[in-house]
């Protein structure tokens, strides 16, 4: 079975906002959740892999369409 993937939509919204939601986002996340955040704040491409380091997590795939970023993060595993 697929891990589940959440959506956190941070479009709009400038730095440190994608992060934080990035955050919250990982906390509530069930075992094995992966989540995915969009983000337009060019800041994003530096700050979100620097969180995830920060905190354990990992930064599975990031792109960029020209509009949006898009990061797919795995939670820091259970212990």
């Amino acid at each position: 079975m697929a891990a589940a993937e959440i959506l956190v939509d941070a479009r709009g919204h400038h730095c440190p906002v994608p992060t934080l939601r990035l955050r919250r986002a990982l906390a509530a996340a069930p075992p094995g959740a992966r989540i995915r955040l969009l983000a337009d704040d060019p800041l994003a491409r530096i700050d979100v892999p620097h969180f995830a380091a920060e905190v354990g997590a990992t930064v599975l795939e990031q792109s960029d369409d020209g509009e949006t970023l898009s990061f797919l993060v795995s939670p820091r595993p259970s212990r």
